[in-house]
């Protein structure tokens, strides 16, 4: 009977199979027509697979669960009324943009967020379980945590009253006590120390780091920068008049009025302390003066600074700050990035009353506590994000506090994901994917007629140094290593609040006590945080980081043709390796040390050719805001994107000759070349609010997602040969922008 069934069920799925590949190709069949072979295809590609053996398109079409489900998730996404060679995006990505929906609780849909709903649901299943008698100390904190953030009833019970307690501890809030507070007992370096021992930032007025050396990436050291504000510099330097600056002062003052400061009171002394923060901001370097990190290393000795910017006590400051078990001398060398800030706070906080101060410091403190207290507050807080990213709900509490918990304890989640979810399968076909990329790069940099021998020598060093971190350090499975970590963490499922502050109090003892310590660019904690959707390049380690969590969904399947893979996480890996090479990435030589080891003609040429890149980007205009973007702040990703195609498309190329061609997919008349190209534009299909829109614009370092597209795709002479686009088409321009 059983094997009646069996037969029965796949005579059935067969048919079914069948029916869908045949409506599906005559209901929905694409226009664009078959191309010809590789060789022809390629044709002009500068002898670049010439006297390799020529391949020829199969017409078999893959059949398997996995391709008939990629089949359909690119379907649904295609807007086939649109020519390929008019607008990619708009092709690749039509449906999407027109049928999604975005959530109350979002304001962007794309793929990153998709996985990482996926993501979030996975760590749900091992957070929620119960605290068992055999879960280590790591994996209590994590259930712990998540149960503190999920108990509504004891923070509701709570109230205010956590907040509360600490401003009375600091001394108070100004606009709360009126008359009452004593500006005697204020002095603002106390009160960055005593923010340090709860557990608040340091950074209010200027940013503490200890990080690694850029000009010895060997060694630590103390990094001072401007201040961290509350609200991005570029809306603050246009003062009150600009919406947002004026949805943040209300949203300020209404804090302030909820914990039982007067109204009119509030809305005077919250809007002096406001004015403090925007002279603050105009101090600030703007993000399109930081990107030379040259300009950003300024060495001087605690004495040296004692002696230029003399109102501050520097070496009491910094010993002050650091955990409690270091100390510094005044030979200790700091790294300033901003010079001129630090000379204008000093002069800034000499003018500045001290109420002001004291009413501006507690304003941040209370601004950054307010996620953690009743809904009252949150409901406040929900308002102010409206205004800045469009969102109207919250999302739901369970994903909330999964997010809290994997950023402020990533290590051991990160551990309990990959032991239960992560296929090690995918850690092997990455890493491939990786050399496969690699060489790429390294033969586009070898044949760039730009470069002088000396400099590409010192580049093909770095991308053959570049080191590699795939899905996770094998220490995330070793439990004592992961209680040695977090052995002086403590957290209370009764005190939400207060145990968010040991979290982030544990994290900066933990990096500021790095400070003497000798830098292992390989460390597993560094690179233990896999929960994660996102990939990274280090300048100062020279590494690209694929954490397990991105090792999915959309970006990669083992169970679909390589060249959705190649096309989608393949692209990924190029963007990250290129970073090593765009506008900033290239300042650091092969060891991560800030170093001048490009030739002076060599890179007048390389910044003639990012300029390219910024002209063509700032030359894009979004239609719904009308707005530009910022060709200057975009360029690094701009330029890592348009290397990155690039390289994953020759790459995959190289694994089918080593291979063979690989079977199209049901219901889509594209050949592998055109599916790469798909795959790649699907990876940035997004859809936005207008507020996320025009904040990701206006401080973003990243372009829109459709010009993640049109960008890379229009610059690739390989793209239109795929398409057969003409020349002067707005896919095929004459003038292309390339630097790899």
């Amino acid at each position: 009977m059983e094997r009646n069934m069996t037969i029965l069920a796949a005579v059935a799925w067969c048919l079914v199979t069948a029916l869908v590949i045949i409506l599906t190709i005559f209901i929905i069949m694409p226009r664009q027509e078959t191309l010809p072979s590789l060789p022809a295809a390629l044709s002009g590609a500068s002898g670049r697979l010439a006297g390799r053996k020529p391949v020829s398109n199969h017409s078999d079409i893959c059949l398997t669960a996995g391709c008939v489900h990629t089949a359909s998730s690119i379907l649904k996404n295609i807007d086939s009324s649109v020519e390929p060679c008019d607008d990619f995006y708009k092709f690749a990505c039509g449906k999407f943009v027109k049928n999604t929906v975005i959530p109350d609780e979002k304001s962007t849909v794309n793929c990153f967020s998709m996985v990482t709903d996926k993501l979030q649901e996975q760590l749900r299943t091992v957070i929620e379980e119960p605290i068992s008698p055999q879960d280590k100390k790591p994996f209590r904190l994590v259930k712990n945590l998540f149960r503190a953030c999920m108990n509504k009833t004891n923070i509701e019970g709570r109230g205010l009253s956590p907040l509360l307690t600490i401003l009375r501890d600091l001394g108070g809030w100004p606009v709360l006590d009126g008359d009452a507070w004593d500006a005697s007992k204020f002095e603002w370096r106390q009160s960055v120390y005593n923010f340090r021992a709860m557990g608040y930032s340091v950074d209010y007025f200027m940013d503490f780091s200890v990080s690694t050396d850029a000009r010895n990436s060997s060694y630590r050291s103390i990094n001072l920068d401007q201040a961290s504000l509350g609200l991005s510099r570029e809306y603050l330097t246009k003062g009150f008049g600009e919406k947002l600056v004026d949805a943040y002062y209300k949203y300020l003052v209404d804090i302030a009025v909820t914990l039982g400061a007067d109204k009119n009171l509030a809305i005077k002394e919250i809007h002096e302390s406001l004015e403090f923060e925007m002279k603050l901001a105009n101090l600030s370097l703007p993000n399109e003066e930081r990107r030379n990190v040259t300009k950003l290393y300024n060495a001087m000795t605690v004495r040296e600074m004692e002696i230029r910017f003399p109102t501050i006590p520097w070496l009491t400051y910094f010993n002050r700050i650091l955990p409690e078990h270091m100390h510094i001398s005044e030979d200790e060398v700091i790294i300033v990035a901003v010079p001129n800030f630090i000379k204008g706070l000093e002069k800034l906080l000499q003018q500045t009353p001290k109420r002001v101060l004291a009413n501006y410091v507690m304003s941040r403190l209370s601004g950054a506590s307010v996620n953690y207290l009743n809904e009252e507050l949150r409901k406040r807080q929900l308002k102010f994000s409206t205004a800045l990213s469009g969102k109207t709900e919250r999302e739901a509490r369970w994903k909330e506090c999964i997010d809290i918990v994997s950023g402020g304890l990533s290590i051991s989640v990160g551990s309990l994901y990959v032991r239960k979810f992560f296929k090690e399968e995918a850690k092997t076909k990455a890493m491939e994917m990786v050399e496969d990329i690699r060489k790429e790069f390294i033969h586009i940099l070898m044949n760039v007629d730009w470069m002088d021998e000396k400099t590409k020598q010192k580049g093909l060093e770095k991308a053959k140094a570049m080191s590699v971190h795939i899905a996770y350090p094998d220490e995330l499975l070793d439990d004592e290593k992961l209680e040695g970590f977090y052995e002086k963490l403590e957290v209370d499922p009764d005190l939400y609040l207060e145990s968010i502050l040991n979290v982030t109090k544990f994290g900066m003892n933990y990096s500021f006590g790095r400070l003497h310590t000798k830098v292992n660019k390989t460390e597993w904690i560094t690179h233990g945080r896999p929960a994660i959707v996102n990939a990274f390049y280090s300048s100062i380690e020279n590494s690209i980081q694929f954490p397990a969590g991105i090792l999915q969904g959309a970006f990669f399947n083992s169970e679909r043709p390589r060249y959705m893979n190649y096309g989608a996480i393949g692209f990924v890996i190029g963007h990250e390796i290129t970073h090593g090479f765009d506008d900033q990435g290239r300042q650091f030589d092969k060891d991560g040390n800030l170093v001048e080891w490009w030739e002076p003609d060599t890179k007048k040429k390389y910044l003639q050719k990012a300029t390219c890149i910024i002209e063509q980007y700032g030359n894009y205009t979004e239609e719904e805001t009308g707005m530009h973007l910022n060709g200057i702040n975009t360029q690094g990703e701009n330029i890592a994107d348009n290397g990155g195609i690039k390289e994953a498309y020759y790459a995959y190329l190289r694994w089918t000759e080593r291979n063979h061609v690989e079977p199209r997919l049901p219901g889509l008349n594209y050949s592998p070349r055109q599916m790469f190209w798909l795959s790649a534009a699907q990876t940035w299909c997004t859809k936005y609010r207008i507020q996320a829109m025009r904040q990701r614009i206006t401080t973003g370092v990243h372009s829109l997602g459709q010009f993640r597209v049109l960008g890379p795709l229009s610059n690739m002479r390989e793209f239109s040969e795929d398409f057969n686009c003409p020349l002067g088409s707005p896919m095929n321009p004459v003038h292309k922008c390339q630097v790899w």
